[in-house]
C-alpha cells in the first residue's frame, strides 16, 4: 500500500492511502492476501476516508474512452444538451443538469427560503446523471441518438463496468469491517465538468457535498479510482466510520490554468460512481458495529425517505431554475 500527499485548508498535508486491487480477483491469491488487501482499504476508509484504488477493474483504454465522452457530451451546445433535461424537482435524478439548477450543499431542510438563499452562489458545473435501467422510480433520461450517436451504448456498457468493479470493492470492505452478510446495493454514475469560469468567479464553485450513498468512486482524469467513505455509511455504522465531506476548493496547480484577459480557468471533468442502498432498504447499524460500551447512535430510516429528505434543496423547479439562467 502506498501513499498520495496531498494538501488541505487546514492541515500542510494529508496521506491518501493507494491500494493495488490487482491480486483480490485472482485465482492464485490465498485467503490471507485477500484478507490483506480488504483490511487496508477498511483500515483506510476508517482513518482517512479517502483511498486510491489502482488496478481496480476498470480497464484504463474505458476510461479514457468515458472520458473522451465526457468532452463530447459537454462540448454539445446548450440547447442540444437540453434535449434529455434533469426531470423537475429532487424525486428522480437523471439527465442533463446545467449551471445553477443544483445546489449541493449540508443543509437540511423544509424551507424553499432556506434554499433560495443558498443558491445566491452558484454552483459553476453541468452534470448528466445516468443509473440502472432496471430501477423504474429513477429512470433514465438520454439524448435523441442522433444528437450524440453511440454515447448510450457506450455509457450503458461503463456503467455496468463500473457495476462489477464496485461491488467487488464493496466485498473487500465487508471482508475488511468483519462482516458476516453481503448486501445489495443500487449505484448511479454521474458525468460532471466543470465549464471554463473566469477567475474573478473562482469563488462560486467552491462546493461542499455531502452525498447519501454509501461510498462512491470518482475517476478524476486519472488512472485510478478515489474511493470516498460518505455520510450513509456513518448512520449505517456511526463509530468506525465517520461521514467524509467532500471539498471542491482549489484549482489544480497547472502552469496553464488561466487563459487569456479574462483568465479563464480550462475545463476540468470527473466521474463519481454513486454506490447507494437499495431503494427499500433499512439504514440501520450493524451488529458487527455496536455494543454495550458502543450503542447505536441513529434510529433506523428507509432509503427512499432519507434520500428525499436530502435532496429537498438540491433541485428547485426546472421552471424557475431555466427563468434564472435565461435572465
Amino acid at each position: 500500500m502506498g501513499l498520495i500527499e496531498t494538501e488541505n485548508e487546514k492541515t500542510s498535508s494529508v496521506n491518501i492511502p493507494i491500494i493495488d486491487f490487482s491480486s483480490w480477483s485472482s485465482p492464485n491469491t490465498t485467503p490471507e492476501a485477500r484478507l490483506s488487501i480488504a483490511k487496508d482499504l477498511a483500515d483506510a476508509c476508517h482513518n482517512v476516508g479517502f483511498v486510491s484504488i489502482i488496478n481496480h477493474g476498470v480497464p484504463i483504454e474505458l476510461l479514457d474512452e468515458a472520458f473522451a465522452w465526457s468532452k463530447k457530451l459537454f462540448d454539445l451546445k446548450t440547447e442540444e444538451k437540453m434535449l434529455a433535461p434533469h426531470p423537475d424537482g429532487p424525486t428522480v435524478h437523471r439527465g442533463y443538469s446545467w449551471p445553477g439548477l443544483e445546489k449541493v450543499s449540508q443543509v437540511i431542510s423544509e424551507d424553499v427560503e432556506v434554499g433560495e438563499q443558498l443558491r445566491a452562489v452558484t454552483d459553476c458545473k453541468e452534470s448528466y446523471e445516468i443509473g440502472s435501467e432496471s430501477n423504474p422510480e429513477q429512470p433514465n433520461v438520454w439524448l435523441p441518438s442522433h444528437i450524440l450517436p453511440g454515447f448510450h451504448e457506450f455509457m450503458t456498457k461503463f456503467y455496468w463496468t463500473c457495476n462489477s468493479a464496485s461491488l467487488e470493492i464493496l466485498k473487500a470492505i465487508g471482508l475488511g469491517m468483519g462482516l458476516s452478510d453481503p448486501s445489495f446495493v443500487m449505484s448511479t454514475l454521474h458525468r460532471v465538468t466543470l465549464p471554463p469560469a473566469a477567475d474573478r468567479f473562482s469563488g462560486e464553485e467552491r462546493m461542499t457535498r455531502a452525498r447519501y450513498s454509501i461510498p462512491y468512486f470518482v475517476s478524476p482524469d486519472i488512472d485510478a479510482v478515489i474511493e470516498c467513505m460518505k455520510e450513509c455509511s456513518s448512520k449505517e455504522n456511526p463509530v468506525k466510520y465517520e461521514p467524509v465531506v467532500q471539498r471542491e476548493v482549489t484549482l489544480p496547480p497547472a502552469a496553464d490554468r488561466f487563459s487569456g484577459e479574462e483568465r479563464m480557468t480550462r475545463a476540468r471533468y470527473s466521474i463519481p460512481y454513486f454506490v447507494s442502498p437499495d431503494i427499500d432498504a433499512v439504514i440501520e447499524c450493524m451488529k458487527e458495529c455496536s455494543s454495550k460500551e458502543n450503542p447505536v447512535k441513529y434510529e433506523p430510516v428507509v432509503q427512499r425517505e432519507y434520500r428525499l429528505m436530502r435532496a429537498k434543496l438540491q433541485y428547485r423547479s426546472t421552471e424557475a431554475a431555466i427563468a434564472e439562467a435565461s435572465g
